[in-house]
């Protein structure tokens, strides 16, 4: 990354830049203090002490090399729906059954493999900002250079990225909108499954979900769901807890006639772009087996998911 140094630098510490300026984290100024190249002015290696002057070029060794690489990870020539790209980040629409990452069992047919054949002309890294479940559906972003990434990182934790999914539930919520709270940790007797828990027990974290019913027939309702915290399987746990699993969810509830996983997909995702700030909204269409499972219970879907 290279940046030319006029008046609204000029005066400041690389420090000063690389920090309010350009909002790096404290994680990845270290990276760059100790790569080679990392931080040069002119061509020459400085601290991040040096104060700039205008007609300087400040040089940034952000770019991703071979040695970052997974060796793991091998490009798939799959199809997948990109919903936005740039230089910096791309969204995409994961289809169910596809896995985020290569895993035993799954080397070929993830959306890593997909991205990585995207990409192929050039160093690819695989940073998933978000992450889905194999069978959940729907808007996941990703970053495509080592900035984004911790911006984009820096923006979960702070609550800047607002996500939106929409579930089919078997079962009404008896209330049509409100805020599911709850402790959750991962089963001890599993290596997958979670439980809702007592804030004591071992390994409990928080989980907060907002959410609101926007339709309802023959027991059935669809909900959107708006998590505030991350938990894995969050919305499939929370849900099952108030009596009202998720349609299809063999691991929590049960399984379904009309689709063949759990009836959950990622609608919509709100984020601030990473290098401008600007607040982007990806909205990602339902799946035909959502759609048609939905038609099947007489729900009506969203006006423009449909």
């Amino acid at each position: 990354m290279d940046i030319p140094i006029d008046g609204r630098y000029a005066g400041l510490t690389v420090r000063d830049v690389l920090r309010g300026e350009l909002g790096f984290s404290s994680n990845l100024i270290k990276k760059l203090k100790f790569s080679e190249g990392g931080i040069l002015v002119d061509g020459q290696f400085v601290t991040v002490r040096h104060v700039l002057r205008e007609g300087e070029l400040l040089t940034l060794g952000t770019e991703d090399r071979e040695e970052d690489v997974s060796p793991y990870l091998i490009p798939s020539d799959l199809p997948v729906q990109i919903l936005y790209e740039d230089e910096w980040i791309t969204a995409v629409n994961k289809p169910p059954d596809m896995p985020a990452h290569p895993s035993q069992g799954h080397r070929l047919d993830t959306l890593a493999n997909a991205l990585a054949w995207r990409y192929r002309e050039r160093i690819y890294v695989f940073r998933p900002v978000n992450r889905l479940d194999r069978d959940t559906s729907g808007c996941m972003l990703t970053s495509n250079t080592k900035d984004a990434s911790y911006k984009m990182y820096a923006a979960m934790t702070s609550g800047r990225i607002r996500k939106e999914y929409l579930a089919v539930l078997d079962g009404i919520p008896p209330k049509k909108e409100g805020t599911l709270r709850s402790y959750m940790r991962r089963r001890p007797d599993s290596v997958i499954e979670r439980e809702e828990c007592s804030p004591e027990a071992d390994g409990a974290k928080e989980a907060v979900t907002e959410y609101r019913v926007i339709g309802e027939a023959d027991g059935h309702a669809l909900v959107a769901a708006f998590p505030v915290t991350g938990r894995t399987h969050q919305l499939r746990v929370q849900f099952a807890g108030i009596g009202c699993p998720i349609a299809g969810d063999s691991l929590y509830g049960s399984e379904s006639p009309l689709i063949g996983r759990h009836a959950l997909h990622s609608a919509r995702t709100t984020f601030p772009h990473p290098m401008t700030g600007e607040i982007l909204t990806v909205t990602a269409p339902l799946p035909d087996d959502m759609g048609r499972l939905a038609g099947s219970l007489g729900l009506t879907l969203p006006r423009g998911l449909d």
